[in-house]
């Protein structure tokens, strides 16, 4: 399977894979790419929060696996030690307090 980008450029929920099959998630990276500020590491910093919804469902706090993770500018976190398996339809949606500032892709594979 190829990989995904999606840029969160508003604060709202935002689906970032869909399943098509039933799919691994390898790995799911998100970057900060707001400019850092020497000074203050406050400065674009934004928080995230990563939901894995079931096909049909919608993103609550009954589907979160990351909730409110603080990136700081210029920094990149990688999710990859677990595995997760996705379902037909099956969703990762994520939100960020700031838009334009975080980027997440995601690897699959089909399983």
């Amino acid at each position: 399977m190829p990989i995904t980008n999606t840029r969160l450029a508003t604060t709202a929920v935002s689906t970032v894979y869909t399943s098509a099959g039933n799919n691994a998630v390898t790995t799911m990276i998100v970057c900060n790419t707001g400019a850092v500020n020497l000074t203050d590491e406050t400065v674009n910093a934004a928080a995230l929060t990563v939901y894995f919804v079931p096909n049909g469902q919608t993103a609550t706090d009954s589907t979160t696996v990351v909730k409110n993770l603080t990136v700081p500018a210029g920094e990149t976190v990688f999710f990859s030690d677990e595995k997760v398996i996705l379902g037909n339809g099956d969703t990762i949606q994520a939100q960020a307090n700031a838009g334009n500032l975080l980027t997440v892709t995601v690897s699959t594979l089909a399983v």
